[in-house]
């Protein structure tokens, strides 16, 4: 049906003293003797739209919070600067009724009790801003790489090899439970695709591939994770933003990375100020000052041997002891861009031994070239590296971790028939819709969270 978007409405003094329509859910009804007011929202602003019934003598029935209507009226200019629109009784049609046990009558419901919800919680203010942050994020990360003559390509769902080489994947079968196979080697071959097949954990490989045909390519779709960790920072499948350039080695993968955060961050403060000032008042004080903040200054760099160095000489009581060789936890890296840095911090040059088989290995046969990049507030946001472009020093480290080298015959070609050196980078796409709403728990950040235990 023909109307306008609420956004327009209020964005704009040109529709004053015209008549238009509007469709949208009854946020708040407020009912007096002779005028009734209701708020309205369509979703496309954070703000709704007041709308002003002059009842006069009809049989006027207050609409119920969820309602969905059509309001046909005048856009008036209301108080502080806003619009409004006057409507009779007449002009307004309900579309969908909402029963008096709509859920969210009441407002201050928590955010736990919304996952309950997944269906009805983006009428909510918080998600109403959550979802428009996502859709400009990805817009701006698409507008970034587009205008830097990468090529978006789009990647497997469905692959027959580990990325991470972990073993956490999700098993496709069109199978499924079954004694009628003697083994594992005569069920996969009697499986849809003939071998053993799970859902990707990263578009990392075939991207290498892409970027050795096309230059810069990036990807951005779901990747899946079966791994059983039930925390605010963990999902079963979740978005990944992953650029592969040929021809670049580590800084030029940090120099990528860090202009990529900063574009994005900038088109989310200019085009969300209305959104980022709602997470700024009810979520994380300070938001937006910290988020110039960190676009403001070049970021950090330090190795990892020399943040070792730091965290060792910190006199900080972490939980988890520091020593050269271990993982970094979120305590030292929150430490490092928070306490020595006060920024941004790149750290490079991991141990091999906790970093992935196809990272570049360092001359000195210990590290790797390796690079995360470490914010205030949250702790790793970006991971990537320069890729091992040595045929044999990538059968070497294969090798080492014993993984079946006949999965991988494809990307070990690469190395075969024109090799170059060329490195990339992995973003989780809610982990940054975390770091720029202020939202704690990475559920509250899609639309449909899954996890372990729930797939609703």
């Amino acid at each position: 049906m023909k109307h306008i978007d609420v956004k327009e409405i209020i964005s704009s003094k040109e529709f004053i003293g015209q008549e238009i329509t509007i469709c949208g859910w009854v946020r708040t009804s407020r009912n007096s003797k002779s005028v009734a007011f209701v708020e309205v929202n369509d979703g496309t602003s954070l703000k709704n739209v007041q709308v002003v019934v002059e009842k006069g003598e009809s049989d006027y029935k207050e609409p119920r919070v969820g309602m969905a209507l059509k309001v046909t009226g005048t856009v008036v200019e209301g108080r502080n600067n806003t619009v409004e629109i006057n409507a009779v009784p007449e002009g307004i049609t309900v579309l969908g009724d909402a029963p008096t046990d709509y859920p969210l009558q009441k407002k201050g419901h928590t955010l736990e009790f919304l996952r309950t919800i997944p269906h009805l919680r983006g009428r909510t203010n918080t998600f109403n801003a959550v979802w428009r942050v996502r859709s400009v994020l990805a817009a701006a990360i698409h507008e970034y790489f587009q205008t830097h003559n990468y090529v978006y390509v789009n990647t497997p769902l469905i692959t027959g090899s580990d990325c991470e080489g972990a073993g956490e994947m999700f098993q496709v079968t069109t199978i499924g439970y079954s004694n009628d196979y003697k083994n594992e080697e005569d069920y996969y071959t009697n499986d849809f695709f003939g071998r053993k097949a799970g859902l990707s954990v990263s578009g990392q490989l075939e991207g290498e591939m892409a970027a050795t045909a096309m230059g810069k390519i990036y990807t951005f779709g779901p990747s899946f994770r079966a791994e059983n960790s039930n925390t605010p920072k963990h999902l079963a499948e979740f978005w990944h933003v992953e650029p592969e350039v040929a021809f670049a080695e580590l800084n030029d993968v940090i120099e990528i990375a860090e202009d990529m955060l900063k574009h994005v961050i900038r088109t989310l403060l200019d085009k969300c100020p209305d959104e980022v000032a709602f997470f700024d008042a009810h979520f994380e004080k300070g938001l937006r000052a910290r988020l110039e903040e960190l676009i403001s200054h070049d970021f950090g760099r330090v190795t990892y041997t020399e943040a070792i160095e730091l965290l060792k000489n910190s006199g900080e009581n972490f939980v988890y002891p520091v020593e050269w060789g271990c993982d970094l936890q979120t305590e030292h890296e929150r430490y490092l861009s928070e306490k020595v840095f006060k920024k941004a911090v790149f750290v490079t040059d991991y141990p091999k031994e906790i970093k992935s088989f196809y990272m570049k290995q360092n001359p000195d046969g210990k590290t790797v070239a390796a690079v995360d990049l470490l914010v205030p507030g949250v702790g790793e946001i970006i991971g990537g590296s320069e890729r091992e472009a040595d045929y044999d020093k990538l059968i070497a480290a294969m090798n080492e971790r014993n993984m079946n080298l006949d999965l991988y015959s494809d990307y070990l070609d690469l190395r075969k028939f024109g090799t170059v050196p060329h490195g990339g980078f992995g973003l989780g796409f809610e982990r940054l819709i975390m770091y720029t709403t202020g939202m704690a728990n990475i559920r509250d950040v899609i639309l449909f969270p899954r996890t372990v235990g729930s797939i609703r």
